[in-house]
């Protein structure tokens, strides 16, 4: 019995393998990934089941959406500020040339502002932000982006393919 509640014990206090092996930081970054990768492929799987909306818009607004987040988080610091606000605009127009233009400009959108979570430290005041908020942010953007880059690739194919069953037809 003894044993049981110091495993639930240990359990409780956060104590994990993971942290034996790579000490308490590396576990709460890995669980920020994971957790973040997870959040990815749960938003797919909901839009997924969604038929009667358009993707590329619900992506889009996604993408949009994301990048004033860090705006929330920097308005008590002006220079901070000033590059999120920056950094927003930048991807609102990823994601209205992504949703307009290309599939593949909203991926890169999403690769962007991947790459602005890991850059975001580079700014004086990077602690404005959640701690490892930056790889949880990181780890949905790749997500979504490879998804979107799958998806167009797995659309554009069937088009081809359905082009070459009519001319065969003819």
């Amino acid at each position: 019995m003894e044993k049981y509640i110091a495993i639930l014990m240990a359990d409780l206090s956060g104590y994990t393998a993971l942290t034996e092996t790579h000490g308490a930081i590396s576990a709460a970054s890995m669980y920020a990934i994971i957790i973040g990768i997870s959040s990815g492929l749960l938003i797919i799987l909901l839009f997924c089941r969604m038929k009667h909306l358009d993707k590329k818009i619900i992506y889009g607004l996604i993408l949009s959406g994301i990048g004033f987040l860090y705006v929330g988080f920097a308005w008590t610091d002006l220079q901070s500020l000033i590059a999120t606000v920056v950094q927003a605009i930048f991807l609102l127009f990823f994601a209205y040339y992504g949703v307009k233009k290309n599939l593949y400009i909203l991926a890169t959108g999403y690769f962007s502002h991947g790459s602005w979570d890991l850059l975001y430290k580079l700014i004086p005041a990077p602690d404005l932000i959640p701690p490892h908020y930056d790889l949880f942010c990181l780890s949905i953007d790749f997500t979504l982006g490879f998804y979107i880059i799958w998806f167009n690739y797995k659309t554009s194919n069937k088009l081809i393919q359905s082009r070459s069953a009519v001319k065969s037809l003819l």
